[in-house]
């Protein structure tokens, strides 16, 4: 029998090619499955996630509020900023007030990070300068004076010096001071609900299994990463890797499932997004 093909969706980013390297590389059972990987950066697998277009897919958890009447919440496989997150970097430091007047490049108005940039501000969308530009053009945005702050996601959050920037505001460290030391959600898997429960369970754990291969085999799983390290080193993809491929990633666990609440309701009580998000997870 032909094994069915699952489309996933995920970024050209070592992490994600981290936690997918044993699908990749065909390394665990799967099932009676197989994976098309379909690598493309976050906004554009939000965008396409809203229409439903990929089986399997990484979104920010911003982007969950606009799907989840057609996905379900896979429960591994979450970034989580457990004391860092999307950094706010310029070529000198400025206050939030200062901020709040300045021209900000960002990656994507439909990223976690844009969502936490409105929860920080205590403003919308509506009311401050923004430039959306793709995430690896932030520095070339910024650095060219095309705006004067830039929003970053990635591998940035790690290399912003090496630019001559500084940061005026890490958003996870702020979320984690707001909220009694919860992380602050970034992305997630999900699964389109087309496919029966039974399905969507046997898929969450061959996921799983992929993470955990990659954690077990960490030095290999890097190398296959490095590829889409940009900028970067062993030391310091392998690093980088570690912030957002962790325990946090296997499952979110309780903690990781009320940073979520906290995120999304928060949001929705400012008017930041249109409904209040029960989330439904596949168990």
């Amino acid at each position: 029998m032909q094994p069915t093909t699952l489309t996933l969706g995920h970024s050209p980013d070592p992490d994600d090619a981290f936690m997918f390297y044993a699908l990749a590389k065909d390394l665990i059972p799967t099932h009676g499955f197989r994976f098309e990987h379909v690598l493309q950066d976050i906004q554009t697998l939000n965008e396409r996630a809203t229409r439903g277009e990929l089986d399997i897919t990484a979104i920010s958890l911003h982007a969950y509020a606009y799907v989840s009447d057609r996905y379900a919440l896979l429960p591994s496989g979450a970034s989580m900023g457990d004391g860092y997150g999307p950094m706010l970097v310029a070529r000198q430091k400025f206050s939030r007030a200062e901020v709040a007047g300045k021209k900000i490049a960002v990656p994507g108005t439909m990223t976690s990070a844009f969502l936490a940039l409105q929860l920080w501000l205590g403003q919308s969308a509506k009311e401050f300068n923004y430039v959306v530009v793709p995430f690896d053009q932030i520095f070339k945005t910024v650095r060219a004076g095309q705006a004067d702050v830039g929003l970053l996601i990635h591998e940035g959050q790690l290399t912003y010096r090496n630019e001559g920037l500084v940061v005026c505001e890490d958003l996870g460290v702020w979320w984690g001071k707001e909220n009694d030391g919860l992380p602050l959600p970034l992305g997630g898997n999900v699964i389109h609900k087309k496919f029966s429960p039974d399905a969507r369970k046997t898929i969450a754990g061959i996921l799983a299994a992929s993470i955990q291969f990659s954690l077990d085999h960490r030095a290999e799983a890097v190398q296959h990463a490095l590829p889409y390290a940009r900028d970067m080193g062993r030391d310091l993809a392998d690093k980088f890797v570690g912030m957002y491929v962790n325990h946090w990633t296997l499952d979110y666990g309780e903690r990781g499932r009320e940073s979520i609440r906290r995120f999304l309701g928060q949001a929705f009580e400012r008017g930041l997004i249109p409904h209040r998000q029960e989330l439904e997870f596949v168990v």
